[in-house]
């Protein structure tokens, strides 16, 4: 091999950069000492920019395309250099290839609870996670501010700055937004859309940008959704008596379905239980009209003492008197086994068994003995 094809050797004719990775952000073309001739190419595919760097100083940046390199295309470098003759011998620079594709696989999520004061809770305490996407918007502030002289920049590198960024603005975006907590779900896509928007603006000087932000979930402490899904069920059941009687009953049907070991047993006690409460609730329903009247009905007269009640074609009657009584007992309508109640009184009892109406009987004759034979 000669002299020349050595030389030929050492000399750079090809700049392009393949990103197999997906999560190269910045990648340095590996020159390492050698030249870069006259006349090279350099291919930038879409998704890139590339950056020239000429002993420190950004230069020229490229977009997508094929370039010849030469002193047209490279007016900043050439001016530099003092190639004010041409560019007709090798040259020496750094090539950054930026990636300015949208990044997705960043996340999201609050360490500590953030605090907050909610309309209908007070003060609450949230938690909350999601997904972003970063995209390069002015490679050369990234290479400025971020990457520096990293041959390398990943995504992993910058991961952890970013999320603190997003956290620290996720409490503001909340507050501001004037949203109770359990509306928060409804309102998700709108907070997160702005949030996009202020977090963009805030970290241009990076020059980046956040085109998409997501909010995958905002949570309260275990406690107090412990307590809203109590709520929740409350609501759900609505009347308890009937929750109650439809639980029994499918006990009962899974009980019937599932012979021996007790499950007869099981199904008569439940269907004895349901059988009792139905009772009670019967029992409850026919005696609140009978004692509708009772509370409608006005106070006795000044010395007539306290009204009575008594059984009649087994309907209760009254409030009655005792002289309105004993008129009955004249009519042959109120007997001494006619059931009355009074006030006081701890049940039903025969009208001949209560001293205080004994006077509404004593004018009335027993009855005529049976006729003696002969008579």
């Amino acid at each position: 091999m000669s002299f020349m094809d050595k030389l030929r050797g050492q000399l750079i004719d090809i700049i392009e950069f393949l990103d197999s990775s997906r999560d190269t952000i910045v990648w340095r073309f590996p020159r390492q000492g050698n030249e870069i001739k006259n006349e090279a190419k350099l291919v930038v595919r879409e998704g890139q920019v590339a950056v020239f760097v000429n002993e420190g100083r950004l230069a020229d940046v490229f977009g997508p395309g094929t370039y010849t390199l030469s002193t047209q295309n490279l007016p900043i470098l050439s001016t530099l250099k003092g190639w004010k003759h041409g560019f007709n011998s090798p040259w020496k620079a750094e090539v950054y290839f930026v990636t300015t594709r949208q990044f997705t696989d960043f996340k999201w999520g609050t360490q500590n609870p953030i605090m907050l004061r909610d309309p209908e809770f007070g003060v609450v305490r949230l938690r909350g996670f999601g997904t972003y996407s970063l995209q390069v918007a002015d490679a050369a502030s990234l290479l400025r501010q971020l990457v520096g002289t990293d041959p390398n920049f990943r995504t992993e590198e910058i991961g952890e700055f970013f999320r603190q960024n997003i956290v620290g603005a996720l409490g503001p975006a909340l507050a501001h937004a004037n949203v109770a907590a359990l509306d928060l779900a409804a309102n998700q896509n709108e907070i997160a859309g702005r949030l996009a928007t202020e977090l963009t603006a805030s970290l241009a000087e990076y020059g980046v940008a956040i085109p998409r932000f997501v909010i995958e979930n905002i949570s309260m402490p275990p406690e107090v959704e412990a307590a809203l899904d109590k709520k929740t069920q409350m609501a759900v059941l609505g009347n308890m008596q009937q929750y109650t009687q439809f639980q029994a009953a499918n006990a009962i049907e899974t009980a019937a379905g599932n012979p021996g070991g007790g499950g007869e047993g099981m199904t008569m006690g439940l269907g004895l239980a349901v059988g009792q409460q139905m009772a009670q609730t019967l029992a409850g329903a026919q005696a609140a009209p009978a004692a509708a009247p009772a509370a409608a009905a006005p106070p006795p007269l000044p010395g007539a003492g306290a009204p009575w009640f008594h059984a009649t074609g087994g309907a209760q009657s009254g409030p009655t008197t005792v002289a309105e009584l004993g008129a009955l007992v004249a009519a042959g309508s109120f007997t001494r086994d006619t059931l009355v109640w009074q006030d006081g009184m701890p049940s039903w009892t025969a009208a001949g068994s209560v001293p205080a109406l004994s006077s509404i009987f004593g004018a009335v004759p027993p009855p005529l003995p049976p006729a003696m034979p002969g008579a």
